[in-house]
């Protein structure tokens, strides 16, 4: 059982026995006066587990704690998560093995290089596992392509020796252009090197997706359900396989999760971290989005855990509507970089600024490098990295501002995979606490049609230029648009030779845009 310390004037200290992950509450402050029914969040985060319908919108189940206990899933089901988990395990040793030109007896040359592409929850989960959990002599070196600039592809593609790259593509739609853009250009530079696309691509989409039938030849093509959302998906094949081709022991990650969600699921608020992490961020947020959240890890390996964060909370929680159709304009938002650097950047706001934000501080007591050398007497690098998190906490907690410590005893698969399951459940009991649901995303839906506006606004410009030219005012008069809009498009495809010549008035308002010279 986990030990827990309280007493009057301190909130709870809670560790795992078998973990060593504590939770220390002790600078948050007391408790909010009117605190919301544990018991109510608890049963019903029961109720997903059981398969209950979490998204209404979607009509679908939440089922991302099924992935690491098989056993809770609906029957079906139970076969579908091993059988994937195996399939990763089988692919990964399939590359690990095998020479790049199996007909080339005489090669020897084996993969070295995995280029992983998604986006959101498909890209932000994957890399802070391999950020955090990567060596150097891992069994692949993994590059990720998490976005559609141009150069940013051309930037992680060039390097490469794509005749030893391996490339798993992550899209559970199937048609997210971000994924898509990124796979058309990693094609084409696979054709103009001469290398064979399909033999080193792996697919992980929603099965009978765009992606799954484009992939039909490809090396693998693995599963997503409808039932994992990209924020939590880290669990599946789409964490799970990239974890195991690099080398990541993905085994002790689920089991981590696992142990995890055990605690996490306590009906006993005292031995329940995720329920103590979502009523202190309940209290510290007023209930209402009073304070935002700021992350600083004290260990480089954990620098990416606050952008991972960032959707995990920030999409689960950032909701305009509650569960009754109230406008409440709910979430928190989540920001940090990394200990100790903060200490010389922003620091300073956070103990001398605004009372608009709390702090959580992730501390390791494993150093992990034994080959330190004293830096002052019997002082030693790592000394230094706990007494600045230590006082950093002091002199906020001296200036009014409260924190939440959370303590790994290393960095390790076991306690990623335990920290992960954490902050997912805590999530889903605060989303009850505020009434929210947490399981969609109508706002990034949005998003997604007012690009395709922009994009076919962006087509339309073109035929609607003239040879003696027009401002982007005038222009918008023509196509009932915005002119702010139609001056950056313009810009954009006169910069990049794209049909448009661009002559730069005394202001930006008064540019003239014409038709490019045929």
């Amino acid at each position: 059982m986990p030990t827990v310390t309280t007493s009057p004037a301190q909130p709870v200290l809670w560790r795992s026995p078998t973990l060593g992950i504590v939770l220390d509450l002790t600078a948050a402050g007391p408790s909010h006066a009117s605190a919301p029914d544990f018991g109510a969040a608890h049963r019903r985060m029961l109720e997903i587990e059981a398969g209950a319908i979490a998204n209404p919108d979607e009509g679908r189940q939440v089922g991302h704690y099924w992935l690491r206990a098989p056993d809770l899933a609906p029957g079906p089901l139970q076969h579908d998560i091993r059988a994937v988990l195996a399939e990763c395990h089988a692919v990964a040793v399939r590359a690990h093995k095998e020479r790049v030109d199996a007909d080339d007896l005489d090669s020897d040359l084996r993969f070295r290089s995995l280029l992983v592409m998604g986006i959101g929850g498909s890209a932000l989960g994957p890399q802070f596992i391999a950020d955090a959990l990567g060596e150097p002599d891992d069994r692949l070196a993994v590059h990720f392509l998490d976005n559609t600039d141009p150069e940013g592809i051309a930037r992680v593609i060039g390097p490469l020796d794509l005749e030893s790259t391996l490339v798993v593509c992550i899209s559970k739609s199937g048609g997210t252009a971000e994924t898509r853009n990124a796979m058309i250009e990693t094609i084409a530079a696979y054709a103009r090197a001469e290398v064979d696309f399909p033999s080193r691509a792996i697919a992980v989409s929603g099965e009978g997706s765009k992606l799954w039938q484009f992939a039909e030849g490809w090396r693998a093509r693995l599963p997503m359900w409808d039932w994992v959302g990209g924020r939590t998906s880290v669990c599946s094949a789409v964490g799970l396989l990239p974890m195991l081709l690099q080398g990541i022991d993905a085994d002790a990650f689920l089991e981590g999760a696992r142990e995890m969600d055990v605690h996490t699921r306590d009906a006993d608020l005292a031995q329940n971290p995720a329920g103590q992490l979502a009523l202190a961020w309940f209290a510290l947020t007023e209930g209402r989005a009073r304070r935002a959240m700021v992350v600083l890890p004290y260990r480089d390996r954990l620098v990416l855990f606050s952008r991972y964060l960032q959707q995990l909370v920030m999409e689960s929680l950032g909701k305009e509507l509650d569960l009754a159709g109230n406008v409440v304009h709910q979430g928190i938002a989540v920001y940090g970089n990394k200990g100790s650097t903060d200490q010389h950047a922003y620091v300073q706001q956070l103990r001398d600024g605004p009372d608009d934000h709390f702090v959580t501080f992730i501390a390791v007591e494993d150093d992990g490098y034994s080959g330190q050398e004293e830096v002052d007497p019997d002082v030693y690098a790592g000394d230094y990295l706990q007494g600045f998190w230590m006082g950093t906490r002091r002199a906020l907690s001296e200036a009014g501002h409260r924190s939440i410590t959370l303590t790994l005893p290393t960095v390790d698969a076991l306690r990623i995979g335990a920290l992960v399951a954490l902050y997912e459940r805590a999530v889903g009991y605060y989303a009850e606490f505020v009434g929210v649901n947490a399981y969609h995303q109508p706002g990034v839906e949005a998003g997604k049609k007012a690009a395709a506006q922009i994009l076919e606004l962006s087509r339309a410009v073109v035929g609607a230029l003239t040879d003696e030219g027009q401002t982007a005012s005038a222009l918008a008069g023509t196509l009932g648009a915005d002119a702010g809009e139609l001056w950056h498009i313009l810009t954009r495809l006169a910069t990049n030779e794209r049909g448009v010549v661009s002559v730069p008035g005394p202001s930006p308002d008064s540019d003239v845009f014409l038709r490019a010279p045929a």
